[in-house]
Parts: structure tokens; C-alpha cells; sequence
């Protein structure tokens, strides 16, 4: 296929040789295919599936993971964690943060995807607790 400035100017050229009658019939034409081009361009265009944005959403951690998150944690408050403990509660609290992040930003796009209210699908897929405190 021809490059886009090429074509363009074989256009106005197919354009200039067009006699005066039918200059108006163009015109409609490519008014016609320019409002097609910018109803498309305007359309949204998810760039994730649905099931995608809902697999973001409801990922969590383990019952295992969860369940060491809460000893970790324990442990730290009551002061008695070790360095190494210390650094997997950290690691911990970095993933939960990240998918806490992803989460959102599937939410924020499955609510425009769905043309609803963010709240509403806060309050449909979040838990009332998180899982760091």
C-alpha cells in the first residue's frame, strides 16, 4: 500500500479533476468517512478484557501466605521479630501494596468499561479489611 502522503495526494488530485457537480457529492463522502473516522478514534478501547480486570480484582494472597502475614506481623508488634522475619514482612507488605495498586487501577478501568460508578464496584468487590494493617 501507497505511504499516507502519497495517497493524499493522489486524492486531491483525483479531486481537482472532478467536475463542479460532483465536488458536492465528495465533499458529502469524505465528510462522511472523516465523522466514521472520529466516532472510532473517540470510542473507548479496553485494552484488557473483563475477565482480566476481574482476575486483578480479586487476587489475594493465600490462605497460607495470609495466616504467615499475620504471624509476621504479630511477631513485630510484639517486638520480638528477627532480622530475617523482618525482612519477609517487609516483602510481604511490598506485594500486598503492589496488587492493592493493580487493583485499583482495574477497578478505575472496569468501572469506565462498564460505565458505572467507581464506588459502586469498591463497595461490590473490596473486602472491608486489607490485608495490611
Amino acid at each position: 500500500m501507497a505511504a499516507p502522503t502519497e495517497i493524499r495526494t493522489r486524492a486531491i488530485a483525483l479531486l481537482e479533476q472532478l467536475p463542479e457537480e460532483s465536488l458536492v457529492k465528495a465533499l458529502k463522502f469524505l465528510s462522511a468517512l472523516s465523522q466514521e473516522a472520529l466516532h472510532v478514534s473517540e470510542a473507548p478501547k479496553p485494552s484488557v478484557s473483563e475477565a482480566a480486570l476481574l482476575q486483578i480484582i480479586q487476587r489475594r494472597l493465600s490462605s497460607e501466605e495470609q495466616d504467615r502475614l499475620a504471624y509476621l506481623r504479630q511477631q513485630n508488634e510484639m517486638g520480638v521479630i528477627t532480622d530475617t522475619e523482618h525482612q519477609e514482612l517487609l516483602m510481604y507488605v511490598e506485594r500486598v501494596e503492589q496488587q492493592d495498586a493493580e487493583r485499583a487501577e482495574a477497578l478505575i478501568k472496569l468501572a469506565q468499561f462498564r460505565q458505572v460508578d467507581l464506588k459502586v464496584l469498591i463497595n461490590e468487590f473490596l473486602p472491608t479489611h486489607s490485608n495490611v494493617a
